[in-house]
């Protein structure tokens, strides 16, 4: 990382995050965020424009952004396989028979549920609630951008609440770089401090429980009801009609839950297995992306076999409607491409460093744990990752401990959620993207729509935290 450009590196993604969300052309606002970075590097337009490119190249050539982007492309075809094959339709049969998804509020605790215990990493938590979820609530007209919302508000905000997965092996990492004692529990002392991912997972239960719908989900909610759209138009998601997402029941084939069930226990299995490979024996220590793409890449393969075995899919049908499924989420894969580099652009300019220098500047003691929390909101928001908000945050929230006489588990409570805050609802964020994926949402209506409940988290956080860092002054 450079020396912070100061002031000017929030200028990039600022820039992208206003024109995304105002004008909703998301791959403009992408590009020139990167642009105007590298612009501010250089001074030159042709040389920025340039830079540019390379940033972008420079992604697809990274072997673990590489599998990440492998893995979202698949996403895809899990969705039109287990469709094509009657597989969903199954599932969705065995759930009302046993009295799950007859109503919106069934549905609703169900994907909720799911999204909650399927903890072992992100993406694979909106992956496994947005396959399983999808069905029932396009047949019960909800819209899927509740749908994106509980995928989102359950991934990032579950997951670093467990110690047992990648995000928490991280974090450990991090504070045993800090030389702090016990780090594996200076992390589960911190969970209950973790005041914003503890509030956003507990809001998604209020929203379903109430089937409350504020601001722009309030539209969505509206329209889905009354007309079955299922997909908001937009830059980042064709319409429903042309959607390659959608995908009919074979003709003839028999609708069997065992054709999906079996998928998903085979994805989420073959993460665990991933994990303690390439991790030697420890699934704390294992590759994240490299498990995604194994799993992703197994589910596949199996999902061609035993819909052949069974007669349903030939080999050529199986590969056509996965390689549609591909194709289907190519728009939201470039957006995912173009985050990556934006956050590359950013790291390059110091955007984190310099948020971080200018709260540590106006840091008073009671106050600390909220603004470490409102800093690393900002950072993980303007950058769209909370894996390098944590590694920035945590070396400065850490020797605070000492200084200030404040208890490590809110420091570390207050990092943490700031993070996680970016992750949840950031427009650049991979989590917020996958979300989006997962549930076949425009993007952009996703982010709109998860917003409103995003800030009340915050809020309420910020509050938790203000409230903690008195009393602990005392």
């Amino acid at each position: 990382m450079t020396e912070s450009a100061g002031f000017l590196s929030l200028v990039p993604p600022l820039l992208a995050i206003t024109l995304a969300i105002i004008s909703r052309q998301v791959y403009p606002a992408l590009l020139l965020g990167i642009w105007s970075g590298w612009l501010i590097l250089s001074a030159n337009p042709l040389t920025a424009a340039g830079d540019t490119l390379e940033a972008i190249a420079g992604v697809v050539s990274d072997a673990s952004n590489a599998k990440l982007i492998l893995f979202s492309l698949a996403i895809g075809a899990v969705i039109t396989l287990t469709q094509r094959s009657g597989g969903v339709e199954g599932f969705v049969q065995a759930l009302r028979r046993i009295g799950v998804g007859k109503t919106r509020r069934s549905a609703g605790f169900m994907a909720a549920i799911v999204g909650t215990v399927v903890f072992i990493e992100s993406n694979i938590t909106s992956l496994v609630t947005g396959t399983v979820a999808r069905p029932l609530f396009d047949r019960l007209r909800i819209s899927r951008a509740k749908l994106a919302y509980i995928c989102d508000s359950t991934s990032a905000p579950i997951c670093i609440l467990v110690a047992a997965n990648a995000w928490g092996a991280y974090v450990i990492g991090l504070l045993g770089a800090q030389e702090v004692e016990n780090p594996v529990a200076a992390f589960v002392a911190g969970i209950p401090f973790n005041f914003y991912a503890i509030l956003a997972l507990a809001l998604v239960y209020v929203v379903v429980a109430l089937d409350w719908n504020v601001g722009p989900m309030r539209t969505e909610e509206a329209e889905t009801a009354a007309f079955g759209k299922t997909a908001s138009e937009g830059p980042s998601m064709p319409a429903e009609e042309d959607s390659l997402l959608d995908v009919r029941m074979k003709s003839g084939a028999p609708a069997r839950a065992i054709n999906m069930i079996v998928p998903v226990l085979t994805l989420i299995s073959m993460m665990v297995a991933g994990l303690l490979i390439t991790g030697d024996g420890d699934p704390l220590k294992g590759d994240g992306n490299t498990s995604v793409f194994w799993a992703i890449s197994a589910t596949i393969l199996l999902m061609i076999v035993l819909y052949r075995a069974q007669g349903i899919l030939s080999v050529e049908e199986g590969t056509r409607y996965a390689l549609r499924g591909f194709s289907g989420l190519v728009p939201l894969v470039v957006v995912l491409v173009l985050a990556i580099a934006l956050g590359a652009t950013c790291n390059e300019l110091g955007t984190g460093l310099y948020v971080a220098s200018v709260v540590e500047r106006l840091l008073s003691p009671a106050l600390v744990p909220a603004l470490l929390f409102l800093a690393g909101a900002l950072v993980s928001f303007s950058t769209g990752t909370s894996w390098g908000t944590f590694a920035i945050m945590i070396p400065i929230g850490v020797p605070m401990v000492e200084v200030i006489g404040l208890p490590l588990p809110l420091v570390l409570g207050a990092v943490l959620s700031g993070g996680i805050f970016g992750d949840h609802c950031s427009p650049i964020s991979d989590t917020t993207i996958v979300a989006s994926l997962a549930s076949a949402c425009d993007h952009i209506t996703h982010v709109r729509t998860q917003l409103p409940y995003a800030l009340m988290a915050g809020s309420g956080a910020t509050i938790l935290f203000l409230v903690s860092g008195f009393i602990s002054t005392r």
